[in-house]
């Protein structure tokens, strides 16, 4: 088995926002527990070696990370190619200037709306101005530029003025990601499913606004999985192309892995990343096809989707092995039919779906963020 291709590397669960869809779990690592900044150092290096290509710095916010420039840096020379994933709050001029020294690769900025008062209610913060200022001041330095918008059915209404806002904004390519339900995002599933007319609404959207903008900014659009025909192949399939390290250490296929009650997970504390991905059970698993149950195993696409998501098989059906549910060949599909059909039926009109939008903030559950 080949080494990973990426290495996401969550160094703090510290966050100055609070969405509703964040898929942080819900017990998360505070500072005292982060590893320290040699031990990141060491990570880096050991991941360049197993022929790991990039470095996701993500968190929480890894702006909040004191030493964040000092880790881009080391991670630029081991050989990585270093991508910051942030809310851009805390980012100020001087800190962009400085990672633009350390030679950062790309910067990935969070939008949650287009409109500042609904982007802020679903950051449960009041951010959307600021991520504005930041957007202007990457624009000032050579490095890639992708602004990410996360979707849902309370801003679906408003998909032209989000691309609009990011081609504004300079950005290289534009991330429109429905929301995918696994942390608190599936505690707020019922607010945040969209419903199948603005879903095809969307995709008219999204293919005008790809003809109309191609070679100025690409957009790259991912529907909601409980609208899929097929599952995506989470990751890339477990344990194929993808490590994931928490802020605490632990070695992970997937940002949801925690949530299998029989999982364990080696410390990058305590073992070696090689050792980890050749040899743990968390990452071998569900690699390959042999756990497959049918009809994955006489699939023919098996290959391509490797059974879906084994975190989402386990909030939807309580197994962590079966085929999963947002596969329209799955036994268990009807769990997401359900879903979907509950949903449409309760906000089928516009005037439904104003209502809904309107809804008190007190009746989302916001992320609670460590010290």
């Amino acid at each position: 088995m080949n080494g990973p291709l990426s290495l996401i590397a969550e160094i703090t669960h510290r966050c100055p926002l609070h969405c509703v869809y964040c898929s942080n779990p819900f017990v998360m690592s505070g500072k005292v527990d982060e590893l320290s900044t040699q031990t990141w150092i060491d990570v880096f290096q050991q991941a360049a070696a197993m022929g790991v290509l990039q470095v996701d710095l993500t968190g929480g916010e890894p702006v909040a990370r004191a030493d964040l420039v000092e880790l881009v840096s080391a991670a630029r020379e081991s050989g990585l190619y270093v991508n910051l994933i942030t809310s851009g709050i805390g980012l100020s001029p001087e800190k962009l200037e400085q990672l633009a020294w350390a030679r950062l690769d790309h910067v990935q900025l969070s939008f949650q709306d287009s409109d500042a008062a609904p982007g802020d209610e679903i950051a449960g913060a009041t951010v959307h101005a600021r991520k504005l200022e930041i957007a202007q001041e990457i624009r000032r330095y050579r490095m890639g530029f992708t602004v990410n918008i996360v979707v849902h059915r309370h801003n679906l209404e408003r998909l032209p003025q989000m691309i609009a806002m990011a081609a504004e904004a300079g950005a290289h390519k534009v991330e429109i990601a429905h929301v995918q339900y696994y942390g608190w995002a599936f505690r707020n599933r019922e607010n945040l499913l969209p419903t199948r007319g603005q879903l095809d609404s969307s995709r008219e959207v999204i293919q005008a606004a790809q003809a109309r903008l191609e070679g100025r900014m690409r957009i790259d659009y991912v529907v909601p999985d409980y609208y899929a025909k097929f599952p995506k192949a989470c990751m890339g399939g477990w344990g194929r192309k993808t490590m994931l390290i928490t802020p605490s250490g632990e070695a992970l296929p997937c940002h949801a892995a925690k949530i299998i009650p029989e999982m364990r997970f080696e410390n990058v504390r305590e073992q070696k990343l090689g050792q980890i991905w050749q040899e743990s059970d968390s990452f071998r698993r569900f690699r390959g096809e042999a756990w497959m149950p049918e009809p994955c195993r006489s699939c023919d696409r098996r290959t391509r989707d490797f059974g879906g998501c084994r975190c989402q098989a386990f909030l939807l059906t309580g197994d962590s092995h079966a085929t999963d549910p947002a596969c329209s060949l799955a036994p268990a599909h009807k769990e997401v039919e359900e879903i979907v059909q509950l949903v449409n039926a309760s906000h089928s009109s516009a005037r439904e779906r104003a209502q809904a939008a309107s809804a008190p903030r007190a009746s989302w559950e916001y992320r609670q963020n460590p010290r």
